[in-house]
């Protein structure tokens, strides 16, 4: 038994240098570069194809090559973060240093099911404006998002304005609307077969779903949105404080 455990923490290692040797290669690679095939990269690492196979499935699950199917594996672009605030996807990705775009997928209006009636606070029955984008972050597939707007907060408002500008800003300057804050969750997911053939990800895919309530100054509901993210694409970056320590004292900064 002791030799069998021992076989699987060398199998175990030999698999991590692996991976560590692909990750070296790939960071000196340029973003949208085909990783050399197997049969030159196992001779050069000196390990089993298969070996070589298992370590890139694992850099592929992590985001950091993707494969297209008849074509090879590429270097993927690096993960977008994002901090915990209410920002809109627009600015979020501007102040990551990548260029956004909206691309409507469906639009139209529709009357308040009980469910969405609660999460908006208005009356069942009620319009509201439904519109599912496809978000992109330098043309790249980011995100699948549907937005629900109560049809009195931006009466005219439809798919069109929003792939030019972000509906918070169409709030602010058309309506006069401006956004004091809003309640968000997020879960982890996958993909099912719609959201993966728009993301181009595997049916099943790591995903992060958002669901999130925003109001606005004067209290009002303005959005309840659904978005489902690439997982192999975004990432979240939180700014930690030191915790308060006693009344009126806090942690000495690290």
């Amino acid at each position: 038994m002791i030799r069998r455990l021992t076989r699987r923490v060398g199998v175990a290692a030999k698999y991590l240098s692996i991976r560590d040797q692909i990750l070296d290669l790939i960071a000196e690679m340029e973003v949208g570069e085909a990783l050399p095939p197997e049969r030159t990269l196992a001779p050069q690492f000196g390990v089993a194809r298969m070996t070589l196979r298992r370590a890139i499935e694992e850099v592929i699950r992590e985001g950091r090559l993707k494969r297209k199917h008849g074509a090879g594996t590429f270097v993927a672009g690096p993960k977008i973060a994002q901090g915990l605030a209410v920002t809109s996807f627009s600015e979020d990705m501007r102040q990551r240093g990548v260029v956004p775009s909206s691309r409507t997928l469906d639009a139209g209006e529709l009357a308040a099911s009980p469910k969405l009636a609660k999460r908006l606070e208005i009356t069942t029955g009620e319009p509201v404006l439904r519109v599912v984008r496809l978000r992109l972050a330098d043309d790249a597939p980011m995100a699948v998002e549907t937005l629900h707007v109560p049809g009195r907060v931006a009466p005219g408002l439809d798919g069109a304005a929003l792939d030019h500008a972000s509906f918070y800003e169409l709030l602010a300057e058309r309506h006069g609307i401006m956004l004091a804050g809003g309640v968000q969750t997020i879960e982890v997911t996958v993909t099912d077969e719609r959201e993966s053939e728009i993301l181009e990800v595997p049916v099943h895919s790591p995903a992060f779903l958002f669901e999130r309530v925003s109001r606005a100054r004067d209290g009002q509901v303005v959005e309840f949105v659904r978005s489902v993210y690439r997982g192999d694409r975004y990432q979240f970056r939180v700014d930690l404080q030191p915790a308060r320590i006693g009344s009126g004292s806090t942690a000495d900064e690290p």
